[in-house]
């Protein structure tokens, strides 16, 4: 009784660290809006500036929920991984998704000239990166879906994984080395990732997805519980592994190949975020483990989000680059004063 009222705890204290991060996200920026005419804006209510409603409900706010279903999104997926290859330096994209989609993006801002110059105009658009990007995670997973069919043996699948993903690097390199210089700069701007480039439909979908991905993830808790015990004794208890893990591959696909799709590779999230909740958490169970996950993962997003905004001023940092500076660090300090890693 004692321990559920320690978890209910930790739950509501971070669910108010999710709303004052969001309401803190929303607040920095390019221009400092108060926190008073944040919630004027939200509620419908009318505020002093007519160009801050603009910046909140059309930029601000899309990124910040952004934020929050891409944190949520590639900590569970990461947490899934984890848990069916028994593996912690598994992570979202060791299946090869995120491989899977740099090439779809490479193919078109790169090998968009081969169809003309009117075609590489429409390719490069934002839609057609969204939609190459989504292809190339789906024919990937479908690849190791098919293996998966055949291979009984769960690390094999990481392996072929690691495979798919070295064959799409390659092409992309061939790619690279052929592409001009504007090319390349795009490219290499897709792979810094970003949470602000998303429009309300856009995020209605990653929203539609990502809940779905969620849903499956939830079905497939008694699942996850029984792999830790390891394979065998799991098909002891009466686990069908096969579907299990189908099923697990499949909303760790639907996470991370949306959130790719949509806001390029975010680095580090998905592979240290699980682990931050363990050490802090000391659980296993992943009745716990998935819903602390993803309130850890928006958590840290929408922070690493409103550090790369510089706040006051134009530019605006790599989210990439802040969510490695600043969560390695931590997760090296988290394990070596645990010195032991709860798994």
């Amino acid at each position: 009784m004692e321990l559920k009222k320690t978890y209910t705890t930790s739950f509501i204290l971070l669910i108010l660290i999710v709303i004052a991060c969001f309401f803190t996200n929303l607040s920095l920026g390019s221009v400092s809006i108060p926190l008073k005419s944040i919630f004027n804006a939200l509620i419908g209510g009318s505020i002093e500036n007519d160009s801050w409603q603009h910046i909140i409900i059309n930029y601000r706010l899309p990124k910040a929920i952004t934020a929050i279903l891409v944190g949520s999104g590639l900590g569970v997926s990461g947490l899934l991984m984890q848990t069916l290859f028994r593996n912690p330096l598994a992570g979202p994209f060791v299946l090869g998704i995120s491989s899977g989609a740099s090439l779809g993006v490479a193919l078109v801002i790169m090998g968009a000239s081969l169809f003309g110059t009117a075609s590489a105009i429409l390719l490069a658009s934002k839609w057609s990166l969204v939609i190459a990007a989504s292809l190339g995670s789906f024919l990937v997973l479908l690849a190791v879906m098919l293996v998966s069919i055949k291979v009984r043996d769960t690390m094999a699948i990481l392996i072929i994984g690691l495979m798919f993903a070295s064959i799409t690097a390659a092409i992309v390199s061939v790619l690279s080395y052929f592409a001009s210089a504007e090319q390349l700069q795009q490219y290499i701007f897709w792979g810094f990732g970003s949470l602000g480039n998303l429009s309300w439909d856009e995020l209605f979908i990653l929203s539609i997805t990502c809940l779905l991905g969620i849903i499956i993830c939830i079905a497939s808790i008694k699942a996850l519980n029984t792999l830790l015990l390891g394979e065998n004794y799991a098909k002891s208890l009466g686990l069908n592994i096969k579907k299990s893990r189908m099923l697990i591959i499949i909303a760790t696909s639907l996470l991370a190949g949306t959130i790719t799709a949509f806001a390029g590779p975010i680095a580090f999230i998905g592979l240290a975020i699980p682990h931050m909740t363990r050490q802090i958490f000391n659980t296993s169970n992943h009745k716990i483990l998935i819903p602390a996950v993803m309130l850890f993962g928006a958590i840290v997003l929408l922070i690493c989000d409103s550090i790369a905004q510089l706040p006051n001023s134009d530019y605006t940092l790599p989210i990439n680059a802040i969510t490695s500076l600043i969560g390695a660090p931590v997760v090296i300090w988290l394990l070596v004063r645990k010195r032991k890693m709860v798994f």
